[in-house]
């Protein structure tokens, strides 16, 4: 039924009645009309049906408007209508906020309306519509959070709330660590009820004034009006201890912990694009650092972060164009007795596109986290062997130590390739050495294993590298079966100052030597060192400094085999 209080139009609103009706039959918009002079607005009819306001003329709108806005965008619909109608010039009106409609439940709007201004310059009168944002683009379908469009709409309201009031925040973009495997492990719809477990876990530890937001993939977000760093590390310690133990899910268990970017405002931004742009970038860095940690943003970092971005797309195109701006440096292997040389390690270095030399920490983990590490390694494998095959006709038995990572050892591709490159260059197996490189993130050593028997039956010796550091321990040297294993120059460089130290690399060099494992030392670099190393701990080869540094193909033959030759 309409509804009208029978309150007389004021002239202005009078002269422009048949307009109003006119139009308001042309849209499913609600439309208002306000007098600012008389305080007086007519609204359309289906406004005020959805809305139980008094009537379609009313009297000071805002006395029955403000009280249905949303508590959270109360104060800044406040502020916008304020700011537009104080000011002396024609002044835009444009916001998305809640409104409670007649059923008690709120919905989205989105308001769009203009100051306009009479002869004399000053404000008479404020028309606009409103439209109903499709409730789809309200809820997460899967979590049943508030989406990353709220989100978008929520960080634009807190901006503005900064600029009314001045004061500042932080927002968190959390990610979960190692999501993909709870897909891969189990399926889709798995995946989709831990999100919407893990998105009920946060939601329980926050605040209860902070909303909790789902955005894309595995992501969540926080706004933390007024936060300050010893906040957000409440708050993320506290997600940290919830998503600390496993979960069990419909007799399926899952671990997953997050990670975390925060930013503050307005101090790392003060638009809704760049804020989230830096708040994922400072969580992306919080996965390569480790993981399960939160990283606020600063601009060092993000400029690291942005260099990493473009370094990938540089990597890429290197590999696609067969490994383009990729090299070997050779470091010399000698034997502990009579300093012969007897090998080296293939060492991988990389030239970006502007010929500048890039260090190996800054490219090796990007080749891990892209899986290029695949590709590069098979072309490591190739030029180390035809490298080797020209340096035997110096050397006859030199072998080559090829690096492999964890995710090269999983390629089951991988001993093909080996074998096709022995074959192609008319190569014994002895003449390469593979060193498995990240001992502290295998998973499954029966696989190891199993994959490395198959290179040492070709008679391919496998070597344990780093030993003595991370997780590479008498665990690694238990789960592994290897031939070499090479010492870190953690243990070598105390070792003439400190007993302890002494007495443990004898004590490694002793246990390998009683089950016919070879010993290498690396990081040698004095001459004392290495007579300690070889006369008291028996090591079999050496490889540092003292001996020499890694070195191009050309630079290394000059060096190294030139001097051989001369013998």
């Amino acid at each position: 039924m309409k509804k009208n209080n029978r309150i007389s139009l004021s002239p202005c609103l009078r002269r422009f009645r048949f307009y109003f009706d006119l139009l308001r039959r042309t849209t499913n918009d609600y439309m208002f009309l306000t007098d600012l002079q008389e305080n007086m607005v007519m609204i359309s009819a289906n406004l005020v049906q959805d809305f139980d306001l008094p009537g379609e003329i009313l009297y000071d709108f805002d006395k029955y408007w403000v009280p249905l806005v949303h508590p959270e965008e109360k104060s800044v619909y406040q502020a916008s209508i304020t700011k537009i109608i104080g000011t002396q010039a024609a002044s835009e009106h444009n916001m998305e906020y809640r409104v409670k409609t007649r059923k008690g439940e709120y919905v989205w709007i989105r308001c769009r309306g203009r100051v306009g201004l009479d002869r004399d310059g000053k404000p008479y009168i404020f028309a606009g519509t409103m439209s109903r944002m499709a409730q789809r683009n309200q809820a997460d379908e899967v979590t049943g959070l508030l989406n990353k469009y709220q989100f978008e709409h929520a960080v634009k309201l807190a901006l503005a709330q900064y600029r009314a009031t001045n004061e500042g925040g932080a927002i968190l973009v959390f990610g979960l660590d190692n999501f993909k495997i709870v897909n891969e492990t189990y399926n889709r719809v798995t995946g989709d009820l831990v999100l919407k477990r893990v998105g009920g876990i946060i939601s329980n530890v926050l605040p209860q004034e902070l909303t909790l937001f789902k955005l894309d993939g595995d992501e969540f977000a926080v706004i933390y009006p007024g936060a300050k760093e010893q906040d957000v590390a409440d708050v993320f310690a506290s997600v940290q201890s919830a998503l600390s133990r496993p979960q069990d899910l419909d007799g399926h268990q899952y671990f997953c912990t997050a990670s975390c970017g925060t930013v503050f405002y307005p101090e790392a931004g003060k638009d809704y694009l760049v804020l989230h742009k830096h708040a994922e970038a400072a969580m992306d860095i919080a996965k390569r650092e480790g993981k399960n940690r939160n990283v606020i943003f600063s601009k060092e970092q993000y400029n690291r972060w942005v260099r990493s971005i473009s370094m990938r797309d540089s990597i890429w195109e290197s590999v696609e164009n067969g490994c383009l701006g990729f090299s070997l440096f050779y470091q010399p292997q000698v034997n502990a007795v009579d300093q012969r040389l007897i090998g080296a390690e293939a060492l991988l270095r990389w030239k970006n596109p502007k010929g500048r030399m890039v260090a190996p920490m800054e490219f090796v983990p990007i080749l891990e986290e892209t899986k290029l590490i695949i590709p590069v390694g098979k072309w490591i494998v190739e030029e180390a062997i035809k490298t080797c095959k020209k340096w035997r006709r110096t050397v006859p038995d030199f072998r080559v130590s090829i690096n492999m990572s964890y995710e090269q050892i999983k390629d089951l591709s991988l001993l093909k390739c080996v074998e096709e490159c022995l074959e192609r260059y008319n190569m014994p197996a002895d003449c390469i050495v593979l060193e498995l490189t990240e001992s502290k993130i295998v998973a499954d050593w029966s696989f190891i294993n199993k994959q490395f028997d198959a290179f040492r039956k070709m008679g391919i010796a496998i070597a344990m590298d780093d030993f003595g550091t991370g997780y590479s321990s008498l665990a690694s040297l238990k789960n592994l079966s290897c031939d070499i294993v090479k010492i870190d120059r953690e243990f070598v460089k105390k070792i003439l100052e400190n007993d302890f130290d002494r007495r443990l690399v004898q004590c490694v060099v002793d246990l390998c030597h009683s089950i016919g494992i070879q010993c290498c030392i690396e990081g040698v670099e004095e001459e004392a060192e290495y007579e300690l190393l070889t006369k008291e701990c028996k090591a079999d080869s050496i490889q540092g400094y003292l001996f020499g540094h890694p070195e191009s193909v050309e630079v290394f033959e000059e060096k190294f085999l030139k001097m051989e030759k001369e013998v």
